[in-house]
């Protein structure tokens, strides 16, 4: 008679230095959209929780900040502190690096993998965007050289290539386990997260070069208002010149950002909102560790 198979079930860190395509990667992995996603460097601040269900696995990815070494202000040094938290967390270290790219950041974040003790697997993202394909196995080689990874994933977030089999690669390694989530669980996040991170990815896309790095968003207030969900959100900037610039001529800026996150919550959340945005200033809050905890980054 053959054994049944046992199940198996944890959490695996997606780390790697900012812009990689990690939230790309989470999402890609879970099949649908549990983090934002900008060209922006930095546009992950949070943990966030993508679960996976499979026949005889369940795969919790964790999404986490891009590692980097400038920790200027109080902001960064929160985020690293997020990342690092996560990685010695994990039951396995999904260590993300873009193809034929590996400089210092890249480095520096494999140092702390090691420090960790944590078991990996290295993940080669953005190969679609390499011309000379025949690079790809060189690069794979010395990624290999550098550390003792469990296999190295050459994938493409973007475009989905390869993510099936590298579903399989961290399902296989992860430790036997009854689920940790219920089945119809896709994150660990709530509705006011979601609102928050899908306005401020509006908001990213929409000013990309003018956007001020210390821009959050914060809903304050959420109510039922003849069957649509009314949303009370601030933006936060951090210099009074900043206003402006999220606001836009006569508003027309900030009705736009407002437009294009309604119409992907109303579809993702699948029932009508009525966003109400202000836009605030508080100065310096990515160096105010009271208004990081407010924000919920600390």
């Amino acid at each position: 008679m053959s054994e049944v198979a046992a199940f198996r079930a944890g959490f695996a860190a997606l780390v790697g230095r900012p812009n990689v395509g990690k939230s790309t990667l989470l999402n890609a992995l879970v099949g649908e959209k549990v983090s934002i996603v900008t060209s922006r460097p930095q546009t992950t601040r949070h943990r966030v929780l993508g679960v996976l269900n499979r026949p005889g696995v369940q795969i919790a990815f964790v999404d986490t900040p891009g590692l980097h070494l400038g920790e200027r202000r109080a902001l960064n040094r929160a985020m690293n502190r997020t990342a690092a938290a996560a990685l010695a967390d994990a039951d396995l270290v999904v260590f993300v690096v873009e193809a034929l790219r590996f400089g210092e950041e890249d480095a520096a974040v494999l140092q702390r993998i090691r420090d960790s003790g944590r078991k990996a697997i290295a993940v080669v993202n953005k190969v679609d965007k390499v011309p000379q394909k025949d690079k790809l196995l060189p690069f794979t080689a010395e990624l290999a050289a550098r550390h003792e990874f469990f296999d190295i994933v050459p994938v493409s977030a973007e475009k989905g290539v390869n993510v099936e089999r590298l579903i399989a690669v961290i399902g296989g390694r992860l430790p036997e386990s009854p689920q940790l989530f219920p089945e119809d669980q896709r994150t660990d996040r709530g509705i006011e997260f979601q609102i928050a991170e899908t306005v401020r990815e509006k908001l990213t896309m929409e000013l990309v070069e003018e956007l001020p790095y210390g821009i959050a968003v914060e809903v304050e207030k959420l109510e039922e208002v003849d069957e649509q969900l009314v949303v009370h959100a601030v933006i936060w900037v951090d210099r009074a010149g900043q206003k402006p610039i999220v606001i836009g001529a006569k508003g027309s800026r900030l009705k736009r950002i407002g437009q294009k996150a309604r119409q992907e919550l109303n579809t993702r959340l699948g029932r009508r909102l009525h966003l109400n945005l202000w836009v605030k200033v508080r100065e310096d809050w990515a160096d105010d560790a009271r208004a990081l905890a407010q924000l919920g980054l600390e």
